[in-house]
């Protein structure tokens, strides 16, 4: 989309929907608890399909600070299977993530962002709001790594930060036949494994894995 071409009212909702799911989906420390009533008001503008997900984990998001940071860590923290790191779910532990880790990075600078300052680059909730802010940048990778998404989809089916992928998951295009398949196989398998860990690569190593 050229500078001058204004965004379809799709684009708009899409936009809207990424920047609310990543603010819900970061850790609730006392900055995203301030932008929730933000949060709400704009999800009320959104078709039904993206804010009823969406409204229903905001609504969560509103429980007491100290059970919620407790939930939180629970859950992203001690199960691999709710890894918020897109890269993890197509690389694993191995040395080809390092590649996939700096095809993010590039993406933001190729965009004019910087890469999340203390997470890695392929941090959902960051990747969501380059996809807000910059467009087709974050929605592209968004899209090449959706078996991540719908993984988590599957994960978090009882968990009510689930509703922020299926409201994700709306706005993309419908899987391939070959998403579907990665989906399936890496449910059963889990992510590739190797000894040797992530070295061979200078990025952040710091956030939530």
């Amino acid at each position: 989309m050229s500078a001058t071409t204004q965004p379809t009212a799709s684009q708009t909702a899409h936009a809207i929907a990424a920047q609310a799911a990543s603010l819900l989906l970061r850790y609730p420390d006392e900055d995203a608890s301030d932008m929730l009533p933000a949060v709400r008001e704009a999800l009320a503008e959104l078709p039904k399909t993206l804010a009823r997900p969406l409204q229903a984990l905001a609504a969560h998001r509103c429980a007491d600070p100290v059970k919620l940071s407790a939930e939180y860590v629970d859950l992203f923290d001690t199960h691999r299977r709710h890894c918020l790191y897109l890269s993890y779910y197509t690389a694993g532990d191995t040395r080809n993530r390092g590649t996939q880790l700096v095809e993010f990075a590039m993406a933001y600078r190729e965009a004019g962002f910087q890469p999340p300052d203390g997470e890695l680059p392929d941090f959902l909730p960051a990747v969501l709001e380059l996809a807000a802010q910059a467009g087709e940048p974050g929605w592209a990778l968004l899209r090449r790594y959706r078996v991540g998404l719908d993984l988590l989809a599957q994960s978090l089916a009882s968990s009510p930060y689930g509703q922020a992928i299926v409201a994700i998951l709306a706005t993309l295009p419908p899987a391939a036949a070959s998403d579907l398949a990665a989906a399936i196989t890496l449910a059963r398998s889990g992510p590739q494994r190797e000894q040797v860990g992530l070295q061979p690569f200078a990025l952040p190593t710091g956030g939530r894995q």
